[in-house]
């Protein structure tokens, strides 16, 4: 009886550090995957945002800002020409947001469109091919050219700029525009808010998701009032920004002086942890009136974190240094 007494109670130990191992290895998981998730949610806004407003050879400067915000659904090539001084353009906490961007969006969280090419010619090593239906940008470098660019799909516009040589093709760089939201499903059945990403095909937006776990997105824009390449002043709602003696603080010249955007991310588990109580509160920088961005406690058994990122808008900033 004693031996076995001892043994149950032996068994017993074995068990319980095997069901504690157990439990601190899936708790170890669900924290590698929330910190991958939104590392690569960062990383992935980041890098984009870096590449805002590259159009190859083509200066963007013989362009007017447009007077209103142009459609960033739109599958007009005028529009997208309109477009190209609005390197960025976003949606402060989801207000106004465009038809394109699906229902499943999660209110109070922001919306942000990135427009630019890329940044390889198209048929080029690692570089997709001419596809008919897809948006291209082409730029005429022929000093004796009429036209600058053409912009359009590939089936219905003649693409016949030259380079230098009056006589070579230009090459054709796709045309892009992704818009980054959180919506309140992962795409495959499950309720957990995702990152996701609509890139546009030329004629309509096509949904990726990016990062599961990605619970909200807050963006802060440091908008240059001097013209020197560096933020003056920063607002999570350039739209409606201004400042005192500014005359020219419409939407759309708002938008046009972005260099600098500050990236906030509150990435949860996809999974509770039983025990767990989620008491914290979580600030994501500074709403568009200059108070803090704050959420939390939401007592409930997931865990959280907030990752955040500076990024300079490299295109934009670039073209307005001064040696």
């Amino acid at each position: 009886m004693i031996a076995i007494t001892l043994g149950l109670m032996v068994i017993s130990v074995i068990l319980s550090l095997f069901a504690n191992t157990s439990r601190a290895r899936t708790d170890l998981e669900r924290a590698s995957q929330q910190i991958d998730s939104a590392r690569y949610a960062v990383d992935v806004i980041s890098a984009d945002l870096q590449l805002a407003g590259y159009y190859g050879e083509f200066n963007v400067a013989t362009l007017p800002v447009p007077a209103a915000l142009p459609d960033i659904c739109s599958a007009n090539p005028a529009v997208w020409l309109t477009a190209m001084p609005v390197h960025v353009q976003g949606y402060d906490e989801g207000a106004g947001v465009p038809a394109c961007v699906p229902s499943t969006l999660v209110p109070g969280t922001d919306v942000v469109a990135i427009r630019r090419v890329r940044t390889c010619v198209a048929g080029a090593v690692g570089c997709d091919a001419v596809a008919a239906a897809e948006p291209y940008l082409q730029v005429s470098l022929c000093g004796n050219s009429t036209s600058s660019q053409k912009l359009g799909i590939a089936a219905d516009t003649a693409f016949t700029l030259t380079q230098k040589d009056c006589a070579t093709l230009a090459g054709l760089r796709r045309y892009v525009v992704h818009v980054y939201f959180i919506s309140s499903n992962n795409g495959l059945g499950a309720n957990v808010p995702t990152l996701k990403r609509l890139e546009f095909n030329g004629a309509s937006f096509v949904e990726v998701p990016l990062a599961d776990g990605i619970e909200r997105l807050q963006l802060e824009y440091g908008i240059d009032t001097n013209g020197d390449g560096s933020p003056d002043q920063y607002t999570a709602d350039p739209t409606n920004f201004t400042y005192a003696g500014c005359t020219t603080c419409t939407a759309g010249n708002n938008w046009a002086n972005a260099v600098t955007a500050k990236i906030h991310v509150l990435a949860r588990s996809t999974e509770a942890t039983t025990g767990h109580v989620d008491r914290k509160v979580y600030s994501l920088g500074a709403a568009a009136d200059g108070t803090p961005v704050q959420m939390g406690p939401f007592n409930d058994s997931f865990q959280r974190h907030v990752y955040s990122a500076a990024v300079r808008l490299m295109n934009p900033s670039g073209r307005r240094d001064t040696p």
